[in-house]
């Protein structure tokens, strides 16, 4: 009887030193997770509940304090936080799948020809267009509307120049938009050729063709944007930072989020015209789980690929060709004081070197004893030496490794040496700033956020060109892009303590590769897609 006893007190006092394990609704197991906090530690298992952390640490620390019916044995394979694109025009890119597809053309030929594929497989009454570059084609020159003309003599064609900052139209658009040879352009361009419009439209003047374009529909509208969720889940994206949205699409990505039709984390941010800027100043920065609307978009200039970026000197291979801001100095500033004296945020697109001084300058004078405002440069592609220390005093570059390997073979030929030896000086900034966000600017580059990781790193192509890379000294160290690409994409959003990294507290937005991107050959990058996407602990890829 006094065994009994003893032994029946045995397994009390073993039952009461085993603890109950805590069950949670997925665990992680043997993986390699590159958890990028700020000691950039490695894990093999996470426990998650109710779509964050809980938990991070090895194999066995998970599976002695955590049980889960959902138990996912990733077998080996790599896990990173989820990627986020700190400028993109998502909304935008949803849009371009409904409409014809330019990207890639050689010749005008070729977009006639997808153009009349487009007409006879969607029978539009107005054709839009996307992508094309003549820097791609043989002839580097502007097209005109006269093979447009000669095609589509009855329907309006508009196209859609790849950085957004040009279109070509034909004479039924011209017409329609109002637009003749003494149509006043500021802030951009109408060509002229032969005594009238050659069809092309830089900058601001695009807004009067703009204007013509049939507002998509709501159907259209939420297909656009359920389409491109699709894309990003695919490519491992689980934040995008829309960069210029008006409030009607924000209204209906929150619409769409709260009816859990759509889930991907937007940063939107809004166009910042007078009406937007008092509509958003009265309502407040407005969150939800998925979508953060604190920040507001200006553009200071055009884009250097059609010579709108605006320089302190004219371009290299356009003598008396400057580019253009796209305000006055004064509309700029007058924008930044509205802004700074608010919570939200300024993101800024500037591009040319006088641009980029204007706007650099603006905001040390509005943002003059305010602390940690975030305000960003969009692109800060060409600065001059000396705008460089701006970026000490907590302004963050956001910028698109890929427009450094699209730009290069025709950058020296618009900049010159001396001026391109301060272009796409991504390793220069993040000195100068301690951080930078990285993104794509897509559709005016891929969606692949690969093909941003291959470009910081190696400083090529697709096509592994140019053999020692570009500017390599500007070339960003794998840690650092990744970083780019997550922790400090998340800073520059004022969300680094609940994404970006994998840490306990935080959203579970990670994905999951077959290759490790920190060691795998650089010419393998382009390649990697990840073979699954999580976002708040649910599969969505």
């Amino acid at each position: 009887m006094r065994f009994i006893s003893l032994f029946l007190a045995l397994l009390l006092l073993i039952s009461c030193s085993q603890k109950t394990k805590i069950s949670v609704d997925t665990i992680i197991t043997d993986a390699t997770i590159y958890s990028v906090d700020n000691a950039f530690g490695i894990a093999s298992a996470m426990a998650i509940e109710k779509g964050k952390i809980v938990a991070i640490g090895t194999n066995s620390e998970i599976s002695k304090q955590y049980e889960s019916k959902n138990t996912v044995d990733a077998d080996g394979k790599f896990i990173y936080p989820g990627l986020i694109d700190a400028h993109c025009h998502f909304y935008g890119y949803g849009l371009s799948l409904q409409e014809a597809d330019l990207r890639g053309t050689k010749s005008m030929a070729e977009i006639i020809t997808r153009l009349k594929a487009f007409q006879k497989d969607k029978n539009p009454t107005f054709i839009v267009g996307n992508g094309w570059d003549q820097n791609d084609w043989e002839v580097k020159k502007y097209p005109t509307k006269a093979d447009l003309d000669a095609a589509f003599p009855d329907i309006p064609v508009v196209l859609n120049r790849v950085d957004g900052h040009a279109i070509i139209v034909n004479s039924k658009a011209l017409k329609l938009a109002g637009i003749t040879k003494d149509t006043k352009a500021d802030g951009g361009q109408i060509e002229i050729a032969n005594g009238e419009p050659s069809g092309i439209l830089v900058d601001n003047p695009m807004e009067l063709v703009f204007k013509i374009i049939p507002k998509p529909t709501r159907k259209i509208q939420i297909a656009a944007l359920l389409d491109a969720e699709k894309v990003m889940f695919d490519y491992g994206l689980t934040t995008v930072n829309d960069a210029g949205l008006d409030p009607d699409i924000i209204h209906l990505m929150d619409s769409l989020q709260k009816a859990k039709v759509m889930r991907l984390n937007v940063y939107a941010m809004v166009t910042a015209n007078q009406k937007n800027i008092d509509l958003y100043l009265k309502k407040g920065i407005y969150k939800t789980d998925h979508l953060n609307v604190r920040s507001f978009k200006m553009y200071g200039d055009g884009a250097l690929g059609s010579r709108g970026a605006c320089m302190h000197k004219p371009y290299s291979d356009k003598p008396g060709q400057y580019g253009a801001l796209l305000a006055p100095v004064a509309g700029l500033r007058t924008v930044a004081k509205q802004i700074a004296a608010s919570d939200f945020q300024l993101n800024t697109h500037a591009i040319g070197d006088s641009a980029n001084t204007v706007i650099l300058k603006i905001y040390k004078e509005v943002l003059a004893d305010t602390k940690d405002r975030r305000w960003k440069i969009e692109h800060a592609q060409v600065l001059r030496e000396a705008d460089f220390d701006y970026f000490r005093s907590g302004i963050i570059p956001s910028v698109q490794p890929t427009h450094a390997t699209s730009d290069m073979y025709w950058a020296e030929d618009r900049l010159g040496k001396e001026r391109l030896k301060n272009a796409y000086a991504y390793k220069k900034l993040l000195q100068k700033a301690g951080m930078i966000a990285l993104g794509t600017d897509f559709p005016v580059e891929e969606v692949n956020p690969m093909l941003t990781f291959h470009a910081a790193v190696a400083r090529k192509d697709s096509k592994e060109y140019p053999k020692g890379g570009f500017q390599m000294e500007n070339a960003l160290t794998r840690a650092e892009t990744l970083r780019g690409m997550t922790l400090w994409a998340a800073y520059s959003n004022f969300e680094e303590k609940e994404k970006g990294s994998l840490e306990v507290g935080k959203w579970a937005d990670f994905v999951l590769y077959d290759q490790d991107l920190m060691k795998v050959a650089a010419d393998k990058i382009v390649k990697m897609k990840p073979s699954n996407t999580y976002l708040k602990g649910q599969k969505v890829k």
